[in-house]
């Protein structure tokens, strides 16, 4: 399979099942962020050295997971309506980003204020994944009422499980965060 088809040179791009739509329609935007914002978590993991911390591996094992989810959740709005998912989001998903934020917002110390996003380059990465989650939940709104409401769920959490491991990989990485009006 070659890497290039040229069938997206006038603009258009095909969704599941062969529909072709514009570059610029709303669901290519929105499958388009949440494919950023995978691209943002795998260059936090790259700057993770197996040397910062001996929790690496289990954390890369969770971001691996959300990040093949990420995947299922563009497969999802790229999937026309009346059309069969492959991949569909489930509550379980969801469900598994609460436990992961729990357990991980154990570690780290209770907020007293807003902290600005930054850290070590893994961190600030994660927060930068963050806000993009937070753009691709916009974008999927306006989509149009027909998506489901796992994929809003998982998202909204996802921003959320984000801003947590950004925290997280801070401070097991010897970080400490600023709050505001801190120097």
């Amino acid at each position: 399979m070659k890497i290039y088809t040229k069938t997206g040179d006038k603009g258009t791009t095909s969704l599941v099942y062969g529909t072709r739509v514009a570059k610029n329609d709303a669901v290519v935007e929105a499958y388009g962020t949440c494919d950023e914002a995978n691209s943002l978590i795998g260059l936090a993991i790259g700057h993770m050295n197996a040397e910062f911390f001996e929790e690496k591996e289990a954390l890369c094992e969770v971001f691996h997971e959300i990040q093949t989810t990420l995947f299922h959740v563009g497969a999802e709005l790229a999937t026309p309506k009346g059309k069969e998912v492959k991949w569909k989001l489930e509550e379980q998903d969801v469900f598994k980003l609460e436990q992961w934020i729990d357990q991980y917002d154990a570690e780290v110390p209770p907020l007293s204020n807003f902290i600005l996003p930054g850290g070590h380059p893994s961190g600030a990465a994660l927060h930068v994944a963050r806000t993009v989650v937070r753009r691709a939940e916009r974008t999927v709104l306006s989509i149009g009422p027909d998506i489901s409401p796992n994929v809003l769920a998982y998202l909204n959490r996802l921003s959320d499980f984000l801003f947590v491991a950004a925290r997280l990989v801070n401070q097991r990485l010897g970080r400490k965060e600023k709050g505001l009006h801190e120097k």
